[in-house]
């Protein structure tokens, strides 16, 4: 039965919070992350013995029309392999004989979280490649008390005070990462593909100018969205692909440039404001 999603962790060492089973109580008590089959690499930062081990988190926003698990660890983007089998048959399926690299180095661009390299089945020699970066969001305070509670207790028993960090994630960290990024790859003439939530693309929409979004196989940065979704068979949320969309270095520009124009305040609007806030702050008579 699909769990309640509220404001608290959905997911915690990869099952869900409700899920009784020996496997997800295997996992809390030994901080294993199933996705990366070993222990989990989220340490809290006053106790760096104790693993967070949360997943997802619920959360709806005026994006949003419910309840949804956010991803909040990239790890989560791991499970069976579903980014990089979407990826080599959307991008290069012809490709007969690939590898994955982690962590590649890109010289001013820094690290490149995961590189697709061709393989010559002759030679053995690389030919060519793709470069893909995760983001998950992040949080403002601490959900890891509903953590100790489930560890505890096997519930959640209070009501604790924490936020989804959107902006900082998915607009000043992927964003900046994505502009930067994104010029060195075009000076390869090659592409870099983004993994996201759906739900992340759902706020970058919302929030900032993605007029430029589309889907066009010659742009440089290419964005690929997953969600959650629930499998009654399998008793648990499964990673499922969700969208594809595209631009080039000036679509990342309107982004990060912030809202749509006509969200803009006009020159008048804005005079009246400040007068307003110098009659309120009686500098104005």
């Amino acid at each position: 039965m699909k769990p309640t999603i509220g404001r608290y962790p959905i997911e915690v060492f990869g099952y869900s919070y409700t899920d009784s089973s020996n496997e997800a109580i295997n996992a809390r008590k030994n901080q294993y992350c199933p996705f990366l089959k070993r222990e989990c690499t989220k340490p809290r930062k006053s106790e760096p013995h104790i693993k967070v081990g949360i997943c997802s988190l619920g959360y709806k926003g005026s994006f949003l029309n419910s309840f949804e698990p956010i991803i909040v660890c990239p790890f989560r983007f791991l499970e069976d392999n579903i980014v990089f089998t979407s990826i080599h048959d959307k991008f290069f399926p012809d490709w007969d004989n690939y590898t994955w690299v982690k962590e590649v180095n890109m010289g001013v661009g820094g690290n490149v979280d995961y590189v697709a390299l061709k393989i010559n089945k002759t030679t053995h020699h690389a030919t060519d490649f793709y470069c893909v970066e995760f983001q998950a969001n992040g949080t403002t305070g601490s959900p890891y008390p509903y953590v100790k509670d489930l560890l505890k207790y096997g519930i959640y028993n209070h009501n604790y005070t924490f936020g989804l960090n959107w902006a900082n994630e998915f607009m000043k960290t992927m964003m900046q990462q994505v502009y930067k990024k994104g010029q060195v790859v075009r000076t390869w003439n090659k592409k870099i593909i983004f993994i996201i939530q759906d739900a992340a693309l759902e706020y970058l929409k919302s929030s900032v100018d993605t007029s430029d979004l589309r889907q066009n196989m010659d742009d440089v940065i290419h964005f690929m969205t997953y969600k959650l979704a629930w499998s009654n068979n399998e008793n648990k949320f499964k990673l499922v692909p969700s969208s594809w969309v595209s631009t080039d270095l000036d679509g990342i520009n309107k982004i990060l440039a912030g809202a749509n124009h006509d969200q803009y305040l006009t020159s008048q609007d804005f005079l009246n404001n400040a007068i307003k806030k110098g009659l309120d702050d009686g500098v104005l008579k």
